[in-house]
């Protein structure tokens, strides 16, 4: 055969060859696709997804989301809360007494103008420092457009205020920061004690904090031994309690049990309140008690635990 002819014979091989290859490529199909296809189904099965992951993934996340928010927080941890702002005039100030601190607090249409009046008063601010030291308790006066001020004794440090106060209905807690600059030695917290001593009274505490859940506490105030039964009316109570978390100054929910004039609660020498721990944690309390027209503080460490059933 001459090199044409067989040149035109290797050619309709090669043609029969793909010809043969695509038809087995038409009827077998792509390598691997029958296969791939049902493995990506029962991925979808076990995993419960239904080719929808992403949808139900985030819409999990979002749930969680809301479930975590800020109402469930302690008070005091947040700076803004439903709609409103501790906003200071300034953040920082000198070291001093009688040091003028004044702040507004903005809501969903500027600085509130109108408050509650919760406890005899529209706002309650409370200073303290961040190792839980100066405890200051002062009511400030509000001026016609809603700006607070208040002098405070200042020393060198990182202070915590706290506004507690009620608007329309709604009861609130905020927190804020404030530097006072210079040398600064954090004090040591004190070592728990249910015995204080101030100006002469001796306040002894009666109960423990347990995390999670409610309880009594029961403060009882006397002098040179005596118990003092004549406590002055205070803020609407017999006493006030203020309860901090140490480290991060969590603002613990304190309510007094009964109230001058009620017919059942005495003025003194015991004054109880209910709080609620968020957490197994060190709290430092401090309990102002007013008798011959003096208020005066006493402070104490307690541990709260974890609540056994």
């Amino acid at each position: 055969m001459n090199a044409p002819a067989k040149l035109g014979v290797y050619a309709l091989c090669l043609a029969g060859a793909f010809g043969l290859a695509a038809g087995a490529g038409r009827i077998v199909g792509p390598i691997g696709e029958d296969e791939a296809a049902p493995a990506a189904a029962h991925a979808e099965e076990e995993s419960g997804m239904d080719g929808h992951g992403d949808t139900a993934a985030e819409g999990e996340a979002g749930g969680h989301a809301e479930e975590s928010g800020g109402e469930h927080l302690p008070g005091g941890l947040m700076v803004s809360d439903r709609g409103y702002t501790f906003a200071l005039t300034a953040d920082t100030l000198p070291a001093g007494p009688d040091r003028p601190v004044s702040f507004t607090i903005e809501g969903p249409d500027g600085p509130v103008t109108e408050y509650d009046v919760e406890h005899e008063q529209e706002l309650h601010l409370i200073a303290v420092r961040r190792d839980l030291t100066g405890y200051q308790h002062v009511h400030p006066v509000r001026a016609a457009d809603g700006t607070w001020s208040a002098p405070l004794d200042l020393t060198s440090g990182d202070w915590k205020l706290f506004a507690d106060f009620s608007t329309g209905g709604e009861a609130l807690t905020l927190g804020t920061d404030l530097s006072v600059p210079g040398d600064y030695q954090p004090a040591a917290l004190p070592a728990p004690s249910t015995t204080a001593e101030v100006d002469g009274y001796t306040v002894t505490l009666d109960g423990h904090l347990d995390a999670g859940v409610e309880s009594k506490l029961t403060l009882s105030v006397s002098r040179d031994g005596v118990p003092v039964t004549d406590l002055d009316p205070y803020l609407g109570a017999y006493g006030h309690l203020v309860a901090l978390r140490d480290g991060d100054l969590a603002y613990l929910h304190v309510h007094p049990e009964g109230e001058p004039g009620d017919g059942v609660t005495p003025p003194g020498p015991d004054v109880s309140f209910f709080a609620t721990a968020a957490s197994a944690a060190d709290y430092r309390l401090f309990f102002d008690f007013e008798h011959d027209g003096v208020v005066r503080t006493a402070e104490f460490t307690v541990t709260a635990e974890e609540a056994h059933s």
